[in-house]
């Protein structure tokens, strides 16, 4: 009894070192450092500055210190709460925006075996489709406890977006489970590993990249980013179901946004990019592992790049045009791509 409960005790402790080091470090960082790459990289698209004011003395560091200065400028904000029956489920929708978005991260394999991943669950992929599905609630609670016109509209519109394209974005991620044969995201990686033709890596943009164009259509889609960010709709809806949020509660929900930005790339390094694995380097030394931890940071940043090329490249799609592209373009697309691919492995494996 005592063994088990030292081995429980590790297995807690080891989870939350895990935890802090690559949920709170890597992805609660990157997420923040994206809160001034947004700004900047807009600026750069549009031939603009961008953010420069934020300083220590003489220092500006190309507006670096506005990481600092906007959340010293949130907590210190007035933090306005609107006249509504329901000011509990008002407060409590960003947090369930930011604690799912956080962990989907749990099954998140950033690094080869068990020791980088913080929990090895087999159906890891359906544990991220679940807890990320819990999403919308906090949309649609937000939008409704505000008792707002524009919230509501906002909430509504968000809520048959991201029902839409949840379905659409499970379809296109079948091919990839049907490849692989497993749901386990540690597996997936591991399957990538291999080659085809004896040159090229078995990862699955290259075996599934219709699959990849759904999947980071739809990831984007379920963000709410433009060029589907119609519940926010800035230009008929004031900010949409944002609207009355302000000080802290505007920052979480903010990050929370950059947060699943992250999560996105992880999930699609994951599925698409072969993970951790890094082509014709294999061995499990110390230096091997940093180098397909890194390969698996630079693939993300890679993914969390083409996101804001896209948020600023792409104009808004109307709501629906939104509606549209989930349902008559994007479902079928995904269901073509399922039945093609399991024809495909049928006779694969007949001859």
């Amino acid at each position: 009894m005592h063994i088990t409960g030292n081995l429980l005790l590790d297995t807690i402790l080891m989870a939350a070192v895990k935890m802090v080091g690559f949920v709170f470090v890597f992805v609660m960082g990157l997420a923040t450092v994206l809160t001034w790459t947004e700004r900047k990289f807009s600026a750069v698209l549009q031939n603009r500055i961008g953010p420069n004011r934020a300083n220590i003395g003489k220092m500006r560091a190309g507006g670096l210190f506005h990481m600092i200065a906007d959340p010293i400028k949130m907590l210190t904000k007035e933090d306005f709460t609107p006249d509504t029956p329901n000011p509990y489920l008002f407060r409590i929708a960003p947090v369930l925006a930011l604690i799912p978005a956080l962990l989907v991260f749990v099954v998140i394999p950033f690094g080869p075996g068990d020791n980088f991943q913080i929990s090895g669950v087999d159906a890891g992929i359906l544990f991220i489709f679940g807890i990320a599905s819990l999403n919308v609630y906090s949309s649609v609670i937000g939008a409704w406890a505000s008792n707002n016109k524009w919230s509501l509209m906002g909430g509504l519109r968000i809520s048959a977006q991201m029902i839409s394209y949840e379905v659409a974005i499970g379809l296109s991620l079948c091919g990839i489970f049907m490849i692989y044969g497993s749901v386990d995201l540690q597996q997936i990686v591991i399957g990538q590993g291999t080659t085809f033709w004896g040159f090229i890596p078995a990862w699955g943009i290259f075996l599934q990249p219709l699959s990849f164009i759904l999947y980071l259509t739809c990831a984007i889609a379920e963000n709410k980013r433009a060029p589907f960010d119609v519940g926010e709709a800035e230009a008929e809806l004031t900010a949409g179901w944002w609207t009355e949020y302000s000080a802290m509660g505007f920052a979480v929900l903010a990050l929370s946004e950059f947060i699943e930005v992250v999560m996105i790339g992880c999930l699609g390094t994951t599925l698409f990019l072969g993970g951790w694995q890094i082509p014709g380097v294999q061995g499990s030394t110390p230096g091997i592992i940093v180098l397909q931890i890194g390969a698996f940071i630079l693939k993300t940043l890679i993914l969390v790049w083409l996101q804001l090329t896209i948020r600023w490249t792409l104009p808004r799609f109307r709501y629906d045009q939104v509606m549209r592209l989930g349902w008559r373009i994007l479902l079928p697309l995904a269901l073509a791509n399922l039945v093609l691919t399991g024809v495909v492995l049928a006779v694969i494996d007949r001859f």
